[in-house]
This record gives C-alpha cells, sequence and structure tokens, in this order.
C-alpha cells in the first residue's frame, strides 16, 4: 500500500464528493425552473454516473474500500435532509436538495443511497455488476417517470399508479444505457458481450417489472438489487 497509491485513492474520493455536492447545488438552481419530478430524475441521472469512476480506484476491498466510502455518507445526509430528519437546520442549509426529495416520496432518495451503498460494498472489484443495478435506477426510472407524465395515456395500477408508454421507456432506456455501458466496461474487464447483451435484457424486463410493481419509492431498493441478480444469474455469477 504506497503512498502515491493511498493519495489517487483519496484523490479519486474527494473528486467524487466534489461532484456529488455540485450536483445538488446544480439541482437546487434547476429546482427553481423545473419540476421537482424533473429535478429529482436529473439527480438519480447524475449520481449514477458515479459508477463510471469506481473502476479506478485500486482499494476496494473491506476494510479499505473506497467505493463504500464514495456511497455510504450519502445515506445519512440524503435522511438529514428528509422529512424525518431530527436536525431541521441541515434542511434549511440544503434547500435544494431537502426541496427535491419532498418532491417524490420522501425515503426515496435514502433508499437509493443505501443501494448504491450495498451494491459498492459487495461489488467494488466488480463494478459493472454494480452497473447492472444503478443504471437501471439512474436511467431506466428516470425515464419511466418523466415519460409517463408527459405521454402516459394508458395508466394500470397494480400497486401503484403507472403507465404503459413510461414502463415501454424504461425497458428501453434500461437497455441502451447498460448496452453503452459495456462499451465502456468492457475496455477495463474480460466480459463476454454477448452474455452482456442478453444479460443486459434481463435486467431490462426485471427493472421494469420491479418499477411497475414497487409501491411509494420502494424501487429505489427492489429495482437495483432484484436487476443485479438477474444479472449475476445470467453471466454465470461472475
Amino acid at each position: 500500500m504506497s503512498a502515491p497509491e493511498i493519495l489517487v485513492n483519496v484523490g479519486l474520493l474527494c473528486l467524487c464528493y466534489l461532484y456529488v455536492f455540485a450536483i445538488i447545488a446544480l439541482t437546487g438552481k434547476i429546482n427553481y425552473r423545473l419540476s421537482k419530478s424533473v429535478s429529482r430524475k436529473f439527480l438519480h441521472i447524475m449520481i449514477g454516473n458515479l459508477i463510471f469512476i469506481i473502476p479506478f480506484f485500486s482499494f476496494n476491498v473491506f476494510p479499505v474500500n473506497f467505493p463504500f466510502f464514495v456511497a455510504a455518507p450519502f445515506i445519512l445526509l440524503t435522511f438529514l435532509v428528509s422529512k424525518a430528519s431530527p436536525i431541521k437546520n441541515i434542511s434549511n442549509k440544503m434547500s435544494g436538495l431537502s426541496d427535491v426529495t419532498s418532491g417524490g416520496h420522501g425515503f426515496g432518495l435514502v433508499l437509493y443511497a443505501i443501494s448504491f451503498t450495498i451494491l459498492a460494498l459487495l461489488f467494488s472489484t466488480k463494478p459493472y455488476v454494480i452497473a447492472a443495478g444503478i443504471i437501471p435506477m439512474a436511467f431506466g426510472d428516470a425515464a419511466a417517470s418523466l415519460v409517463g407524465q408527459k405521454i402516459g395515456r394508458h395508466q394500470y395500477n397494480l400497486f401503484a399508479k403507472k403507465s404503459l408508454e413510461g414502463s415501454i421507456a424504461m425497458f428501453m432506456v434500461c437497455f441502451l444505457s447498460l448496452l453503452l455501458s459495456l462499451l465502456f466496461f468492457v475496455y477495463l474487464y474480460p466480459l463476454s458481450v454477448l452474455n452482456f447483451v442478453v444479460a443486459a435484457l434481463g435486467v431490462a424486463a426485471v427493472a421494469t417489472t420491479c418499477e411497475a410493481l414497487t409501491p411509494k419509492g420502494l424501487d429505489n431498493l427492489t429495482v437495483p438489487l432484484f436487476s443485479v441478480a438477474i444479472f449475476l444469474f445470467l453471466m454465470g455469477g461472475i
């Protein structure tokens, strides 16, 4: 564990934190111009992009797991700006994030941070597995929400009110965004392109089903975790 290697990892960690706080600040500004729903999905998408930094950490095995430390602090942060926060001053100081959080299910972002943290803890040496869980939530769920609100005319209600248009958008965006991520991860890891494409189809189907069936923001937990489960199954448990 050399000093230069430590510095590189600490530097990457600081870069991730700066990126997240910059996105939070930008989300707050967007929130004043656009709807809370758009702002919230923008935040989901941009935070999801952290998965493309994780491969460059070299300390990624417990207890020195830098990818875990990328995600874990934001469980506390998102909780402290939620409606259940015991410290109301934090909500006031981070009003942009607090407003976005209150726009959807109160604990949606907390659950998103929990999912990211669990996956970072378990699969930090295999960031493409983390991507299989986070990309559907970051990009697919955002597409489902925005398309559903805009043109969702064929609605259905199983455990939550959804639209056929939104579900189709989620499936397509999940699959396409996972395929695009393959261009990145196949350069860094010895992945089977054919297996990855098949797994991406399976993930898109499972993620869309979870989003359709899961109520009250709990899809921030079910979509990533079930997506990873089917990805590992279809990839042969890599």
